[in-house]
């Protein structure tokens, strides 16, 4: 009997996403395990990886598509003996995707190939046997999962390879309430016409929003109005931090490594946050997660967007393992080959404007997070030392957005003031 192929939900927020390529034909033998296509989401390209054994034996919906909801169908596979006719489907082309009379002939053809598939879905459904592709159940095996306990996002119920990364990154007791979802952009008060006729007389470039844009403007909104922000900013004096990274980058240069100040700037927090464990912490809507290791993410620009690479762990990790993570996050974050483990989750951000030449800035929150640190440039400055002399010194700006929902004034200044003192006094967080 056909088999079912549906847009798979590559991450828990996934609503809808581009097929940006089928890496298989009409025709083709497929595998369990074998990559068929690649998926974008708003904020990375992934692979998608077959849960059946079979021939593909129609491509429902064409490469290229975008606004393919999680769920659709988008090809059939067939098993020995049948014929792509046994499907009884016909792809839609992708100039007529918003063509209403072609798009009701495939609703109409999936509800029969549908109807056909239950009894096989009930049986999986009602059954003992716990269906997942090979590559779930290896990768299951390495991580001590135990599969019963898992939902799957694949067709019918399989558990496949997505459900157990987002298992395995989920934190050890989850909490009932749901972090709000990505929604789409919001309506701007006054209508997108409206505003077009006001430039009626105006040279002008209509520039659409892609997922990503449409997910930015959704978030940061929602963060603007729903998060009760508030502000604390110190200047730090990085001379000592500039010349011990001198030093070390001299040491660490025959190992190829070289350090930035980024890579001081993330251990300074993870460690700030290990001091104030109270702060490490998210909003959950009804209760408040605090969290035991320092999960750091950094704002990396891309063309369109950004993304907020999540470093784990790393109040743990070494300077020089920060800093290769963060390189490796980076050029993937930039080509879009982020998977969602790696770009969700975290308590506490870090915005760097500073090799852009601004001196300070206030970021918006990241929701769930609790803060965000917003780093500016180190500017020569004229400074007063403790027996009243002045004297010339690089001074670095920061600013600490704060949920105020999580994290109180003074707590907020506690952080802020260990991640003063980290970076003051680089060599003890060698200790």
């Amino acid at each position: 009997m056909p088999i079912e192929i549906l847009m798979p939900a590559l991450s828990p927020t996934m609503e809808e996403g581009t097929l940006a390529k089928w890496l298989v034909k009409e025709g083709d033998k497929v595998s369990s395990g074998d990559i068929i296509a690649e998926i974008e989401t708003d904020k990375a390209t992934m692979e998608f990886e077959a849960v059946d054994e079979g021939t593909l034996g129609k491509i429902i919906v064409p490469e290229g598509s975008e606004g393919v909801k999680v769920n659709a169908l988008i090809a059939v596979l067939l098993e020995d003996g049948e014929q792509a006719s046994d499907a009884v489907l016909t792809s839609v082309p992708a100039d007529d995707a918003g063509d209403k009379a072609a798009a009701t002939a495939v609703s109409t053809e999936r509800a029969t190939l549908t109807t056909a598939l239950t009894p096989v879905a009930s049986a999986a459904l009602d059954g003992t046997r716990i269906f997942a592709s090979p590559l779930a159940r290896r990768i299951a095996a390495e991580k001590g999962l135990d599969l019963s306990a898992l939902k799957g996002s694949g067709p019918h119920g399989r558990i496949v390879k997505a459900d157990i990364l987002a298992a395995d990154s989920a934190p050890a007791k989850p909490a009932p309430a749901a972090i709000a979802a990505e929604t789409p952009a919001p309506a701007p008060s006054v209508s997108s016409d409206t505003i077009a006729k006001i430039y009626a007389d105006r040279e002008f470039t209509e520039i659409p929003l892609d997922g990503m844009r449409k997910t930015i403007a959704a978030r940061l909104t929602e963060a603007k109005q729903t998060i009760p922000h508030f502000y604390l900013r110190r200047d730090i004096k990085i001379d000592n931090l500039l010349s011990f990274r001198v030093q070390l980058n001299k040491q660490l240069e025959a190992r190829g490594v070289k350090l930035s100040v980024n890579d001081f700037i993330i251990k300074a927090c993870a460690l700030a946050l290990q001091t104030v464990p109270a702060a490490n912490a998210v909003w959950a809507g009804d209760r408040v997660l605090q969290l035991t290791p320092s999960d750091v993410a950094v704002a990396v620009a891309i063309e369109g967007g950004l993304f907020t690479p999540v470093l784990k762990d790393a109040e743990q990790k070494s300077l020089s393992t920060l800093s290769a993570e963060m390189k490796d996050l980076a050029t993937r974050a930039r080509s879009k080959k982020l998977a969602p483990h790696e770009y969700q989750g975290g308590s506490f951000a870090i915005s760097n404007l500073g090799m852009f030449g601004i001196d300070n800035f206030d970021a918006v929150i990241n929701p769930p997070h609790g803060a965000i640190l917003a780093v500016g440039a180190g500017v020569k400055k004229p400074v007063i030392d403790d027996e009243g002399q002045v004297s010339v010194a690089t001074v670095m700006s920061v600013t600490l957005s704060v949920d105020h929902r999580v994290i109180d004034g003074a707590m907020g200044a506690e952080v802020l003031q260990a991640i003063v003192d980290n970076l003051e006094n680089p060599m003890g967080m060698l200790a």
